[in-house]
């Protein structure tokens, strides 16, 4: 990896650190930005994790910058530095560590938004929809709303507790904004493991038995393998936040799904067709520990961001696994 070195060389070109930079959502932006070639980067992450390294290997010309050394080094350095997209984070939503994600998505997240507030500097950082719960105050981005939410997992309350803070502070970066992720799904989330959207699951799960299982439906009216998420591709989201970047609308916490509700049911028989497979699904019960807070629906309201200017179509679930499939996962291929 290319040492850290005087920035000013590069003082044509804007500065952007990217933390997060070896994950999903982290290193799909890091490349793109990467491919526009008129960035100078600094990623930022822990990059003695092994299994994250094909994320990022191949992306040279990039300044890298440990984690746990970045805060001093931002403290004296952030006049070089132009933008701030802190997509870093202890993203597992079964983490029951509370001082891991304190830590992390709280304390760490805190000093970066003090030091962009001190230097000037735009400040991009990602929430999650994991703050919505249950979804019984819908999924609505107002900020009057977000005080109710109410998280049922501690990596959605540590996300919950950094919004309800930022929202709070009279002295902000001249812009910032703070990203509900939704279900985001693409390339480079080989290494998640468990935490891997439903798609690579699926398409794994394909691979190795020719079938798909799904849960059955424990709810009335809601028919098997119709328990309903927003499907975001990653390409997508990785647009909306340069779009964020370049044109700095108003600040504020914007949700980043798709806007639309798609079955799990499509999802799987997608997968299929993608990978040129007739579909082979069958049903299984959810399982007693997770059935009675099990979501049956989600779906970002994108008002707020479409009223900010965002243009662009997103892509439907079908052409993003489509994509995802035929182009990353058969090939096994990085963005």
């Amino acid at each position: 990896m290319p040492a850290l070195n005087d920035l000013s060389a590069n003082s044509r070109k804007s500065t952007v650190v990217i933390t997060g930079a070896a994950g999903f959502i982290g290193s799909c932006l890091l490349g793109e930005l990467l491919r526009q070639n008129s960035y100078t980067l600094i990623a930022v992450d822990d990059f003695t994790i092994t299994k994250k390294q094909a994320n990022y290997k191949d992306k040279h010309g990039v300044h890298f910058i440990e984690r746990k050394d970045f805060i001093q080094w931002f403290e004296q350095h952030a006049e070089a530095v132009d933008v701030v997209l802190h997509i870093g984070a202890r993203t597992d939503t079964t983490e029951q560590n509370l001082e891991i994600l304190t830590t992390l998505n709280l304390t760490y997240s805190k000093r970066l938004w003090e030091i962009c507030t001190k230097h000037e500097l735009p400040f991009i950082y990602a929430s999650s929809a994991a703050t919505y719960g249950n979804g019984e105050f819908g999924y609505d981005d107002d900020h009057g709303l977000i005080p109710l939410l109410k998280p049922m997992n501690p990596y959605g309350q540590s996300k919950q507790d950094f919004d309800l803070w930022a929202l709070a502070q009279r002295s902000t970066p001249p812009f910032w904004a703070g990203l509900k992720f939704f279900n985001v799904y693409g390339p480079n989330e080989y290494h998640k493991g468990r935490m891997a959207s439903v798609v690579f699951h699926t398409f794994n799960k394909i691979k190795e038995t020719g079938g798909m299982q799904l849960f059955r439906s424990h709810k009335a009216g809601v028919a098997d393998g119709y328990q309903s998420r927003d499907f975001v591709y990653v390409k997508d989201v990785v647009n909306v936040i340069q779009f964020l970047m370049n044109n700095k609308p108003a600040s504020a916490i914007y949700n980043l799904g798709s806007g639309e509700a798609n079955p799990f049911i499509f999802l799987a028989k997608y997968t299929f067709e993608a990978m040129g497979k007739e579909p082979n699904i069958s049903f299984i019960d959810t399982p007693l520990d997770i059935r009675d807070t099990y979501q049956y629906y989600t779906c970002a309201s994108m008002k707020k961001l479409r009223d900010a200017g965002y243009k662009a179509t997103f892509h439907s679930l079908k052409e993003g696994i489509n994509d995802y499939v035929t182009h990353y996962l058969i090939p096994e291929l990085y963005l």
